[in-house]
C-alpha cells in the first residue's frame, strides 16, 4: 500500500470517529469527545513513535510530546518562539478579520464588550479541547505526512513555492480542504467550509516555524476573536 492510500485510509477513519463522537454524544461532551478522538489517532499515528518521528511531524512542542526528560529552557523557548509567531500573525490580521466580519455579518448595533460566561473554561476549552487536538491531526499528522509522501514519490505533485519563509506544496489545499470538510460534517453548514481560509494560515506557520505550536496558539486565539466579536455585536449567544 502507497503511503498516500495510507494517508487516505488514516485520515477517513479519524474522521468517521470523529463524526460519530460529534453526533452521539450529548451536545456538553461532544467537543471534548471530539478533541480526545483526535489525540487518540495522533498518538495512533506519531506520538508512539520515536523522537525523531515526531520532530519531523512538528509535534515536538518544547519536548513535552517526546518521550524522556523535558527540558523547561528548550520548552519556554520554543512556547516564546511560538506565541511570537503567533501574536504577531494575528496582529497583522485580526484587524482585516474583524473588517471582514462586519461586511459579512451586517450588524445592527455597534460593538459592545460582552464576557463570556466563564474565561477560563472558554480559554482553556479553546486551546485543550479544539485548537491543540485539531492542529496535531490536521497540521501534525496529515499536513506533515502528505509533504514527506509526495516529496519521495516517483513523479509525485513536489511543486512547492517560497511564500514569506514557508515551503507552500499541495499538501496546504489538500489540508484545508480536509479540514473544512471535516467541519461541515460535524457541523452541516455551508458556513462551516469557510474554516478552509485561516486553515490556509495555520498551514504556513507549520511550514515556517517547523511546529504546530504558533498553529495552535492562533487556531485559539482566532476562536476566542470570533466568538468575542460575535457576543459584542450580539450575533452569537
Amino acid at each position: 500500500m502507497s503511503p498516500t492510500a495510507r494517508i487516505v485510509i488514516a485520515t477517513t477513519l479519524t474522521t468517521a470517529l470523529v463524526s460519530i463522537a460529534a453526533y452521539a454524544l450529548p451536545t456538553q461532551y461532544a467537543a471534548t469527545s471530539v478533541g480526545i478522538t483526535f489525540l487518540a489517532a495522533v498518538y495512533v499515528l506519531v506520538l508512539r513513535n520515536n523522537s525523531a518521528f515526531i520532530k519531523a511531524h512538528g509535534l515536538s512542542l518544547g519536548g513535552v510530546l517526546e518521550p524522556g526528560h523535558i527540558s523547561l529552557g528548550q520548552l519556554l523557548r520554543s512556547l516564546g518562539r511560538a506565541a511570537a509567531w503567533a501574536f504577531g500573525t494575528a496582529a497583522v490580521i485580526f484587524p482585516l478579520f474583524w473588517i471582514g466580519f462586519v461586511t459579512w455579518w451586517q450588524p445592527e448595533h455597534p460593538f459592545s464588550f460582552v464576557r463570556p460566561e466563564s474565561y477560563f473554561d472558554d480559554i482553556l476549552g479553546q486551546f485543550v479541547a479544539i485548537a491543540l487536538p485539531e492542529e496535531a491531526f490536521y497540521r501534525g499528522y496529515l499536513q506533515s505526512s502528505l509533504d514527506s509522501a509526495w516529496a519521495s514519490k516517483p513523479g509525485g505533485p513536489k511543486r512547492h513555492i517560497n511564500l514569506l519563509g514557508a515551503q507552500i506544496g499541495w499538501s496546504t489545499p489538500v489540508t484545508c480542504a480536509v479540514f473544512a470538510i471535516g467541519h461541515f460534517i460535524t457541523e452541516p453548514n455551508p458556513q462551516r467550509l469557510a474554516v478552509f481560509f485561516p486553515s490556509l494560515l495555520f498551514c504556513w506557520l507549520r511550514s515556517r516555524t517547523g511546529g504546530i505550536g504558533a498553529a495552535v496558539i492562533l487556531h485559539a486565539l482566532a476562536n476566542l476573536f470570533s466568538s468575542t466579536l460575535g457576543r459584542g455585536y450580539g450575533l452569537f449567544h
